[in-house]
């Protein structure tokens, strides 16, 4: 998939946000749709599906925290969420559902036309070395070249962030991960993350891999990281 051939799903009850992110997304080549509410937005997914939705938080009948919700039970559509206040909870509790990245009303257009650009990037990009085709151990099965994960055959449907953490912990099994080590291996050097951040996509990994038997997909390493579990489904995980 090339980044100048993808769809982005707008969706704001403000149509001036709406007119002004999608002139700006537009202007850096990428098509776009528009949806004024989360109902709205979903029938429009269902029509046609976009490559990437940047959603707002805060809009009538149906708020992006549900629009959210119902997009990650039909699978992996890569989401932007746009909040109007700097709200940790609303930041959190948008990461746990499955966001790919958050940004902070009021914004700067190229700064959300930079992150629906580096979210792209992920999908499109080849798994970088030494990250094999396949990969599997205990339960876990990873295909980096499908951006597929499962448990004992079981698809188990993950964020692009998502599944770029478990990839990233099965690079070297062995090894403790800290928190800034894994921004840097699936964002890049100097992407703006925070710890929570991190600690709130592998809560919701490990919420999905322990609803298919997966309790011990990841292991949390004390004052370190995050370290690959022994895969194997044994009950009790440590939260993050």
């Amino acid at each position: 998939m090339a980044i100048m051939q993808s769809t982005v799903l707008v969706v704001d009850d403000d149509p001036h946000i709406r007119d002004l992110l999608t002139f700006a997304l537009q202007k850096a080549g990428l098509a776009t749709r528009e949806a004024a509410d989360g109902e709205a937005a979903l029938a429009d997914i269902a029509l046609c599906r976009p490559n990437l939705v940047v959603l707002d938080i805060n809009m009538p009948r149906m708020d992006g925290i549900e629009a959210c919700r119902r997009i990650r039970a039909q699978g992996d559509l890569p989401v932007l969420f746009l909040s109007s206040r700097d709200d940790e909870i609303d930041r959190i509790l948008g990461m746990e559902l499955g966001a790919d990245d958050y940004v902070t009303k009021p914004f700067s257009p190229r700064e959300v036309v930079a992150r629906v650009a580096a979210i792209l990037r992920r999908i499109a990009r080849s798994p970088p070395p030494p990250t094999p085709g396949q990969f599997a151990l205990g339960s876990l099965g990873l295909d980096a070249d499908g951006w597929r994960a499962t448990w004992r055959n079981i698809e188990v449907p993950l964020t692009v962030t998502e599944f770029s953490i478990v990839r990233t912990l099965a690079d070297a099994p062995r090894r403790v991960f800290t928190r800034d080590a894994i921004i840097d291996r699936v964002h890049g050097p100097g992407f703006a993350m925070t710890d929570r951040t991190i600690d709130s996509h592998v809560r919701n990994l490990r919420a999905k891999f322990a609803a298919v038997g997966g309790a011990d997909v990841i292991e949390t390493r004390p004052g370190i990281g995050y370290q690959l579990g022994p895969c194997l489904g044994a009950p009790g995980a440590p939260e993050a």
